[in-house]
């Protein structure tokens, strides 16, 4: 697999680069130090949004190590296939500035035929406003994912806006300005390829502006020298335990320090056993506050019903209900009638998670059944 450019590599790279001759402006560099913070970034960040497009399209998603490059609009039209799709990415949080992620048409068609259940074949025809909003939930969903990924990183909350995905025949006579401004200049362009299962083998692009890509760089440089001088602090030292309050008994034995033992009491306080010479242990009756049963609802805090809004909850229509013995289910055959509890034109049950809700009746919308509520239960 292909790896972060060396400083070498880099060097020559940018130096063909400029040798090409190009109408956008020269812009700002980045050092061969950033370009492979930015490579770090991208790879584990894509690594995250890898995994997030497995669980949508239900097959195994590969995607390289990162290439980083410094790039001009010229070069994307020459190297890239046309027509091909420009989705947009815009920080809202934590960062200040947008990226552009770049795919292919056909890479398109095939995952969101995945996403919509087909097999990633059906790939023939134009791709219409229902590929593009489906190409837009599926990376909204990686790449807000790669933004929590960002978020560890950097030690700081990062969130995006719902991605715009626009369908781009990149022509000498389209004004790269339309599809963003950074585009106008050198921008750093990270280049991944990207494997699914064995319907996908292809190349996709994010384009970073200069500018945003040095912001992300010196936010992980700061992160790193934060850690650092947190793990060379030394601990602070324990404090000193205090001393044990001595017996009335040993704080007089100083005063007897300068007389001859008795070799009689010497003999009667060896006999006697240890624990009779430990400090007394100081023990106090439990304290405990009185419970009065009452209940404030002022002490605790209105929770937010938003924080459940999005949980998915299971409703089923039930047309009828009976019972049958294991011998009448063994006789079923095709074409047996089962008789149901339900009198013809009696409302059917709404459960919500087994929970009876309402009533209502069937319905028929275009070729599938639904329901109209009639009745909600209290």
């Amino acid at each position: 697999m292909d790896g972060v450019l060396s400083q070498e590599e880099i060097s020559a790279l940018l130096q063909n680069s400029s040798e090409t001759p190009s109408s956008a402006p020269a812009g700002e560099q980045i050092t061969d130090e950033e370009c492979d913070t930015i490579g770090e970034i991208a790879n584990i960040s894509m690594g995250t949004a890898a995994t997030t497009l497995f669980s949508l399209v239900n097959h195994k998603v590969d995607i390289s190590t990162p290439v980083v490059s410094m790039a001009t609009w010229d070069d994307i039209v020459a190297q890239y296939e046309k027509p091909c799709v420009f989705i947009r990415i815009a920080y809202t949080v934590g960062l200040d500035g947008s990226n552009l992620l770049v795919l292919k048409e056909h890479d398109v068609k095939v995952i969101t035929d995945l996403m919509m259940g087909g097999d990633g074949t059906n790939t023939d025809g134009e791709l219409g406003e229902l590929h593009l909003s489906a190409i837009s939930e599926a990376m909204n969903q990686m790449m807000g994912s790669a933004a929590t990924s960002l978020s560890s990183m950097l030690n700081k909350v990062i969130d995006i806006s719902p991605p715009e995905a626009n369908l781009i025949d990149m022509k000498d006579s389209l004004d790269e300005k339309e599809i963003d401004e950074f585009l106008a200049t050198d921008f750093v362009k990270i280049s991944f390829k990207m494997e699914i299962g064995d319907l996908v083998d292809s190349a996709i692009m994010q384009l970073y502006p200069v500018s945003f890509a040095k912001e992300m760089c010196e936010l992980i440089k700061t992160t790193m020298t934060q850690e650092s001088a947190e793990t060379s602090e030394p601990a602070p030292a324990p404090a000193p335990a205090p001393a044990a309050p001595q017996p009335a008994q040993q704080q007089a034995m100083p005063q007897q320090t300068m007389m001859q033992p008795d070799p009689m009491m010497q003999q009667q306080m060896m006999q006697q056993p240890m624990y009779q010479q430990m400090p007394p242990v100081n023990v106090q009756q439990a304290q405990f506050q009185n419970f009065s049963g009452a209940f404030n609802p002022a002490m605790f805090q209105q929770e937010n019903i938003d924080l459940i809004m999005d949980v998915p909850l299971e409703v089923t229509v039930e047309l009828g209900r009976t019972t049958k013995s294991i011998q009448e289910i063994l006789d079923f055959a095709p074409g047996t009638i089962i008789e149901l509890d339900k009198i013809a034109g009696e409302p059917i049950d709404v459960l919500v998670n087994g929970k009876y809700i309402a009533k209502g009746e069937v319905v028929v919308i275009e070729e599938s059944f639904g329901v109209r509520i009639t009745e909600i239960i209290k």
